[in-house]
């Protein structure tokens, strides 16, 4: 029953998914990760290749090439095991596989393993990882602004993502991020983000590493009144982020997220019974908002 809901569940979603894989990111990913396969298998090339196979078959794999492939999968395995996103998923398969490809391919001729290193540096420096552009209630913070919003109502709560745009992580981290906003925002709980890879200010006065090894990337800030509630993931003495799975359910129970949306939604329906009192009908331009409304933030997300 399990395997037919999630063959369901994948038809259902292939339209999505043909779309996503089309981008030019992942098309040559593709074409890179099946490469040394292409070059072993085709006819009229494997047959001038090396091999060690004792039949001498140069069209087929021979048992050191399949001992790294078979490593290859028990790799992208145990990583995919606190993968959350179909993009987190793919992205492993994809890194992990470059990685084998290059050590095949010098295996098998120098020449064509500086010929594939030097194609993967190519794909690095000019391609990079589509960023999320789906819908959102997220105001997007600069160094000049966070401070000023953070601290302009006292009865607003704030959830911030302190990202960059080159962390793997914290691009597939955004669709999450973005669903909450969708789910959660309201007039008193509110959703931004700042790239700290791009200002470094903030980076510093909130103490958020954006070193790699101090794995604190991307890091979720809770405000109230302007001041830091709580932090995921947490900080040990060294600096060093504490191990932490970022996925919509441990949002939700480690923020208390619904028994704050519900507290937020209170005070929409304060501010709306005394403004009413005192006879003032709010009109499209004013501070009173809808519980799925938000601010123009102060950035897009194609300027970020």
């Amino acid at each position: 029953m399990g395997l037919i809901t999630g063959v369901c569940t994948f038809l259902y979603h292939l339209p999505q998914i043909y779309k996503w894989l089309l981008r030019p990111y992942y098309v040559t990913s593709f074409l890179l990760t099946v490469s040394f396969l292409v070059v072993r298998k085709a006819p009229g090339l494997c047959e001038h290749l090396a091999t060690q196979r004792e039949d001498g078959n140069s069209c087929d794999f021979d048992w050191r090439e399949l001992e790294i492939l078979m490593f290859l999968a028990a790799i992208v395995m145990m990583k995919n095991r606190r993968a959350i996103t179909l993009e987190q998923h793919i992205g492993n398969l994809f890194l992990f596989s470059k990685v084998a490809n290059t050590i095949l391919f010098f295996r098998l001729d120098i020449r064509l393993g500086i010929l594939y290193l030097a194609l993967c540096v190519a794909f690095v420096m000019t391609c990079k990882p589509p960023l999320y552009m789906g819908p959102e209630y997220i105001k997007y913070f600069s160094d000049k602004t966070i401070d000023e919003e953070l601290q302009r109502d006292g009865r607003v709560t704030w959830i911030v993502e302190f990202y960059a745009n080159w962390s793997s992580d914290c691009q597939s981290f955004a669709p999450v991020f973005a669903d909450l906003s969708l789910k959660y925002n309201c007039a008193g709980l509110r959703f931004g983000k700042v790239d700290i890879g791009r200002y470094g200010e903030v980076s510093e006065r909130y103490k958020v590493s954006t070193s790699p090894l101090a794995k604190q990337l991307p890091s979720v800030l809770l405000f109230q009144g302007g001041r830091e509630i709580m932090r995921r993931p947490m900080v040990d003495k060294k600096g060093r982020a504490v191990s932490w799975t970022f996925n919509e359910d441990n949002m939700i129970r480690e923020f208390n997220l619904n028994e704050l949306f519900q507290k937020s939604k209170k005070l929409n329906k304060s501010r709306g019974i005394k403004e009413e009192q005192n006879g003032f009908q709010p009109g499209e331009g004013d501070e009173l908002l809808p519980d799925k409304d938000l601010d123009q933030p102060t950035e897009s997300k194609k300027d970020q």
